[in-house]
């Protein structure tokens, strides 16, 4: 018996964070692009924008192709992500500035409360070193939304969504302290309507994603005896567009045949499609550079690698040109491949987006899953990756069986999208079926539309004259599913 003992505790000495005994526990590493459309992924068929190392995630992990965002917009789609409640019960349904509530913060969205509980507290609860590094947007620094007030360890980044529409800002964020980056910062927004507009105008000292990478790859370096959670939630490709020169000198001359001058918001720039191109391939080398420090720490086999974007590609800009918000250029890439709308549209053009995971001996390289999910499902997700006890009610469902074994197929319950920005949107998908209907906080709302999504991606056949029994499941799901909500009300359809 004493040998036993000796044996034990020889045993707990050697491996104290990952014993012979405990449940093995995989760090989580939750990569979250912005306004990145569902096509503009090699591995989803993008043609033109170089995404090697995404690929590669894709090719060594499981793709899905009916993937769904929160909402069509980044706050609210990230408070689904950190709660597993839909819009329809979420308490951040849109972009509002917290100063509109809380006049005393000058920066941030509006908060969450204190009181709600994100998937992150779970794994902190857990005994996980947890990270925030990237953009955040649901609560300034010191109010009940916070980061650290929400299960972070460290934040590192862009706190506000305005502030990171530059990428050479004054300062980030270091936890609760601002650390200055670029004495003389860039804007994110101007006009040049006449003159040559040229790149080196708008770039700054500190390319504040290099910087965010650098912390990140810090963190796990720092954290690799013990399990932990990044949240990586990088800002590319969402304008302005102002990556460094020589990146955008990586795309043909030949792509561009007149300057974006800013008129339709944020930055101007001579080489509008490569710069563009450029903040995706940058992106793609943001996931290189992270996945090459678990190699480097011997983390590959031990860590759930998940990459998705916060909604679709970015939206149309001023009427009479073919440049979107920003100067982007959606149908030069084919953002969307056959996908309708763009962001702020809860069409599958602003909804569908890429989602990939990775976990070697677990999850099928090179598996493809068509198994419909959405924002709502991570909290159950990642807590039964993880074994931890999950006792939150949430909306979504526990996608993990699916991912370990792709013949398990998941009843998922509808999914559902109460969205009053953008003219008033509310959608429900079914599975197969989806029913939408839009312009709800206008004098003359739009009809129901109902999509066969199984034959009709693109939703280019209204099927509601046909099928009108499905709006009325509709109809009875978002009044069963809609919480009133005074900071965001919407008007549901009668």
């Amino acid at each position: 018996m004493k040998y036993c003992c000796v044996l034990f505790a020889l045993i707990f000495t050697i491996c104290p964070s990952r014993t012979l005994f405990a449940v093995e526990r995989p760090n989580i590493v939750f990569i979250l692009a912005d306004d990145l459309g569902y096509g503009e992924l090699g591995c989803y068929g993008q043609q033109k924008i170089k995404t090697p190392h995404i690929d590669r995630l894709a090719s060594e992990g499981m793709r899905f192709t009916r993937h769904y965002s929160g909402a069509p917009v980044c706050a609210p789609s990230r408070n689904v992500l950190m709660t597993g409640k839909h819009l329809g019960h979420a308490e951040i349904r849109g972009n509002r500035q917290a100063s509109l509530s809380f006049p005393q913060y000058k920066e941030g969205q509006h908060p969450i409360a204190a009181e709600t509980v994100t998937i992150v507290q779970l794994f902190q609860q857990n005994g996980y070193a947890t990270a925030a590094i990237g953009k955040w947007g649901l609560g300034p620094v010191g109010s009940s939304g916070a980061p650290d007030q929400h299960g972070f360890d460290f934040f590192y980044g862009y706190n506000c969504q305005a502030v990171a529409h530059s990428y050479y800002p004054r300062y980030l964020w270091r936890n609760n302290k601002q650390e200055e980056i670029n004495p003389q910062p860039i804007p994110g927004g101007a006009k040049q309507l006449t003159g040559e507009v040229t790149m080196e105008k708008y770039i700054g000292q500190q390319y504040a994603p290099d910087l965010m990478v650098k912390e990140a790859t810090n963190f796990i370096n720092q954290n690799k005896e013990k399990p932990f959670f990044l949240y990586l939630a990088f800002i590319e490709p969402h304008v302005a567009m102002h990556p460094p020169v020589d990146r955008v000198n990586d795309y043909p001359k030949e792509w561009d045949t007149e300057p974006y001058r800013g008129d339709s918001g944020y930055l101007p720039h001579p080489r509008p499609r490569a710069a563009y191109a450029a903040m995706i391939t940058d992106l793609d080398d943001h996931v290189g550079k992270v996945m090459k420090s678990l190699a480097e720490n011997q983390l590959t086999e031990k860590t759930l690698v998940v990459f998705t974007s916060d909604n679709g590609a970015t939206h149309e800009g001023k009427a009479g040109q073919h440049f979107h918000i920003g100067g982007a250029d959606p149908a030069f890439f084919n953002s969307t491949l056959d996908l309708k709308g763009y962001k702020g549209s809860v069409y599958e053009g602003g909804l569908r987006v890429p989602m990939i995971v990775r976990y070697p001996g677990k999850i099928k390289a090179g598996s493809t899953n068509e198994t419909p999910g959405y924002f709502a499902d991570w909290l159950s997700t990642l807590c039964a990756a993880a074994s931890i006890s999950n006792k939150q009610e949430t909306d979504g469902e526990n996608l993990w069986p699916t991912m370990i074994d792709a013949t398990q197929k998941i009843t998922h319950r509808p999914m559902v999208w109460v969205y009053p920005e953008y003219s008033g949107q509310v959608a429900v998908n079914f599975g197969d079926i989806k029913v939408l209907k839009t312009k709800l906080l206008t004098k003359k709302p739009a009809e129901w539309e109902v999509y066969d999504l199984s034959k009709d991606r693109g939703e280019t056949k209204n099927l509601a004259t046909d099928q009108p029994q499905w709006i009325e499941k509709a109809k009875a799901v978002l009044k069963e599913q809609t919480d009133n909500n005074l900071l965001f009300p919407m008007k549901l359809p009668e």
